[in-house]
């Protein structure tokens, strides 16, 4: 079978064609990772040789249609349309190559899923994300983002009885503290470098609450480049950790006695050189109201896996309501005061983890933030005090993957956004997640999503 689709229906810009075969050859690049987001959460890829790079960039890597149907066990599912018969091709971006700091000789581009034609394939979670930008883009708005993920550092030890094997982390300091800072500054330092290298601008790093936990944000970029940025970042965390003989984990809660790991999304609302969410209150109360509708079903995605569900409860500083307020660390969706006087006020979505597919996590939240303007949605009284001491009085989030999935499928405006093959593939990978783990107990489910991400 060819893997060679009409290169003339994939345009690639010439400039980066030749500044990526140039650097390749100039910096010894001896492979080059193609790179997309499944409906597991899981990062997946194939790698072209610099012998054929220049006529991978035209053509991509053909790759079986069914891998979208894989769950994060690596178990495929029955989807139609996504069995043994069938092609894509990972055709990458050529503007988002990157060397890859640790992995020396390797670099990375993210990558598209099209069908041979080089249109695009109904299940690219990429251009699902594309395909949201756009829609805002109609309606006159573009948007800035930011991940700001938490991950636990430690070591993967096998567990001498003969269990599962076990994340021990780095170090048992506390929050903030200088202790923590100390311990883990020779990581903290290869990090930033490495992601500096890729163009992710580090903003902040500090020592998080649990034993090891680490947190390390990187700035804002418009929609697409910001969920790149998180696919590079994940890779990034745990490469550095590998070649320093660590393990990291960006699972919501690789330990179960411990503070969970978060991915929160910062958003702002922009046109041209103007922040909305500065000058039009009202604007910014109808994306938080289209949020909120839409926040039972968004945590299928944002919060996409069964992990997930052991971080968002109350008193967590998770969220565990579908409430706003301003700075109100409790809130699902929190209004940022801006910090200085050359900041920016924007809006922090806390049921938000790594476990997500970012591209799909990010366009559906874009989504519901536009039904929000177009339909003006209310969202009602800004909460001032924690929620969870109103006990009866503020709704609670889905309590697990399959609750959040239910609500999934009951959202028209959600269900509409992601199209029949993508809605029915990610459905079916998410409920085999669920029963997969739900036959298992918690060590299993702990292990595997410390492992994967």
């Amino acid at each position: 079978m060819t893997d060679r689709p009409s290169a003339t229906k994939i345009n690639q810009p010439d400039r980066h064609v030749r500044r990526i075969l140039e650097r390749a050859e100039l910096e010894g690049i001896e492979l080059i990772r193609f790179m997309y987001a499944d409906h597991g959460g899981v990062i997946r890829g194939k790698a072209s040789s610099r012998s054929r790079l220049a006529e991978r960039l035209g053509s991509g890597i053909g790759h079986t249609v069914a891998m979208m149907a894989m769950n994060m066990l690596d178990q495929l599912q029955d989807v139609e349309y996504m069995g043994p018969v069938g092609e894509v091709r990972i055709v990458p971006d050529p503007s988002t190559f990157v060397p890859l700091p640790h992995a020396p000789g390797a670099a990375a581009m993210l990558s598209d899923l099209r069908n041979p034609d080089g249109t695009p394939w109904e299940a690219c979670a990429r251009t699902f994300l594309k395909d949201a930008v756009a829609a805002l883009a109609d309606d006159g708005y573009t948007l800035l983002a930011a991940f700001e993920p938490e991950f636990t550092l430690g070591r993967r030890l096998p567990d001498p009885t003969g269990g599962y094997d076990r994340l021990i982390p780095l170090d048992d300091s506390l929050c903030y503290a200088g202790t923590g800072f100390d311990t883990a500054h020779d990581y903290a330092i290869k990090l930033i470098r490495a992601l500096e290298t890729q163009g992710l601008r580090v903003e902040h790093y500090h020592p998080e609450l649990g034993p090891g936990q680490q947190e390390l944000s990187v700035r804002h970029a418009p929609a697409l480049r910001a969920a790149d940025n998180h696919v590079l970042y994940r890779e990034t965390v745990r490469g550095v950790a590998m070649r320093m003989s660590m393990w990291a984990s960006l699972a919501p809660k690789p330990l179960a006695d411990q503070s969970g790991n978060g991915a929160h999304l910062h958003l702002s609302l922009w046109r041209e050189e103007q922040n909305l969410f500065a000058d039009d209150s009202e604007l910014r109360e109808c994306f938080i109201g289209g949020l909120l509708a839409h926040l039972p079903a968004l945590t299928a995605i944002t919060c996409g896996s069964v992990n997930s569900f052991r971080r968002l409860a109350p008193r967590m500083w998770s969220s565990a309501y579908a409430v706003y307020g301003p700075d109100n660390r409790e809130a699902a969706v929190r209004i940022c005061s801006p910090l200085g006087e050359s900041g920016e006020p924007n809006l922090e979505l806390k049921p938000s983890d790594s476990s997500a597919n970012p591209y799909l996590s990010l366009g559906a939240v874009i989504h519901a933030g536009l039904d929000g303007i177009r339909r003006k949605l209310d969202p009602g009284e800004a909460v001032d005090v924690d929620p969870d001491t109103r006990p009866g009085r503020y709704q609670r989030l889905p309590a697990s993957l399959d609750e959040a999935l239910d609500a999934l499928e009951a959202d028209e405006v959600l269900m509409e956004a992601l199209g029949p093959l993508r809605r029915s593939a990610y459905l079916a990978v998410k409920r085999s997640e669920a029963a997969a783990f739900a036959a298992k107990d918690a060590g299993y489910e702990l292990f595997h999503h410390m492992r994967v991400f």
